[in-house]
């Protein structure tokens, strides 16, 4: 039997396919697009559910203690969120710098000889 061990400093038996053994963490890895659009997910509703609260804390403030500025102040307030909460929701993961995408030409041994061109004189 093979046993080998993952970076975790886990042992598992390689020939034992019902082994529950875990491949190596990869660190530099990115979050997998699920992952990703939950995390937005999460951002967008957080933002929005912030936003009913708002108008009704302003016309609970309005109705009740007549401050019609607190209120204007709390409405306005809450106008843009929905447009920050789907530019924040729509953003993606920062690009690492370390991987630009640029085209590198294959390095090639071969050279094309110089060619001169043959002279006439008279």
């Amino acid at each position: 039997m093979a046993n080998a061990s993952g970076f975790d400093g886990s042992a598992a038996d390689l020939s034992d396919p019902g082994a529950g053994r875990r491949p190596p963490r990869i660190t530099e890895a990115e979050d997998s697009f699920e992952a990703q659009q939950k995390a937005r997910i999460r951002k967008y509703t957080i933002m929005m559910s912030f936003r009913v609260p708002a108008l009704v804390l302003a016309v609970i403030i309005y109705m009740t203690w007549g401050m019609t500025w607190l209120a204007l102040i709390i409405v306005a307030l809450s106008i843009p969120l929905p447009w920050m909460a789907v530019l924040i929701a729509n953003d993606a993961p920062p690009r690492r710098k370390d991987r630009l995408r640029r085209y590198e030409r294959p390095q090639s041994d071969r050279q094309l000889e110089g060619h001169r061109p043959p002279i006439i004189e008279g």
